[in-house]
């Protein structure tokens, strides 16, 4: 699998994007002001750079899951966000159980979530509406989910989930619309470079 080492901060300032949404506390001072008129064509490759950074998501499964958004009915960009913030990494960061997206994706690799009572180690499993998400029993008592315990207290856990931070476990209760969904990407750029 490739790994993009450009450090976060770097990175987030070249897509001109918080690192918040990343859950890195850090701020990007700098920003990317070069002066250049952006083309069509870069403003659409920014905004699919933006959402493949923000989920951690490589091109190919990226096409992958535009593939599977087109032939869901309803908006084609819509359900791509749909199905981004459906797999597993993404919906353990949302649930409070890990600080940032890059951590989401180590705990669910590490063997530490269970699915509906099953161990799955798949960051990019698509996790469906009515699933319950836990942390297995064995790992609770680690302090790395003490840690994150801790931190992650006054967490607010989007409308569209319930989750517990205390017991670490959570259920989806529906799968989100694109106005629950609160990342910075304008998929509509995103169906225009693939409509291409």
């Amino acid at each position: 699998m490739a790994i993009n080492k450009t450090p976060v901060l770097k990175r987030c300032r070249s897509l001109e994007l918080e690192p918040a949404f990343l859950g890195v506390n850090k701020k990007s001072h700098r920003t990317n002001t070069r002066g250049r008129k952006v083309s069509e064509y870069g403003l659409q490759l920014r905004e699919k750079q933006k959402a493949k950074f923000i989920y951690g998501v490589q091109e190919k499964p990226f096409r992958n899951l535009f593939a599977r958004a087109e032939k869901m009915q309803g908006l084609v960009g819509a359900n791509l966000m749909t199905l981004l913030e459906l797999r597993l990494d993404s919906i353990i960061f949302r649930l409070g159980y890990a600080r940032t997206r890059r951590e989401a994706r180590q705990i669910v690799s590490h063997r530490h979530v269970l699915v509906n009572g099953k161990i799955v180690n798949i960051p990019s499993y698509t996790v469906a509406v009515g699933d319950v998400i836990e942390i297995k029993e064995a790992s609770k008592s680690l302090q790395r989910f003490k840690d994150i315990t801790e931190a992650n207290k006054g967490i607010a856990v989007p409308e569209w989930l319930e989750g517990d931070v205390e017991k670490l476990n959570g259920k989806v209760l529906q799968a989100p619309t694109r106005e629950q969904i609160d990342v910075p990407v304008n998929e509509t750029l995103i169906v225009e470079l693939y409509s291409k």
